[in-house]
């Protein structure tokens, strides 16, 4: 039951790394704003510390299985 939690944990932390990194290369590729985001650099630069936040618990998930076994 634990290793389904953890895949289960990771799965989730990885699709949600992804989905921003797609977000960031729409805005890249189209080049124009969104309504709701008239600034591409900012919105942008939200896009990658989400994905750093992401990554970052993925790291820490690692850390508390290795602790673990």
């Amino acid at each position: 039951m634990k290793h389904l939690i953890t895949e289960a944990t990771r799965a989730y932390l990885q699709g949600m790394v992804e989905k921003h990194k797609m977000n960031v290369a729409i805005l890249i590729e189209k080049r124009v704003g969104v309504a709701e985001h008239p600034d591409v650099v900012e919105t942008i630069c939200e896009e990658l510390g989400k994905m750093a936040e992401y990554e970052e618990k993925l790291n820490m998930l690692n850390i508390v299985e290795n602790e673990l076994c």
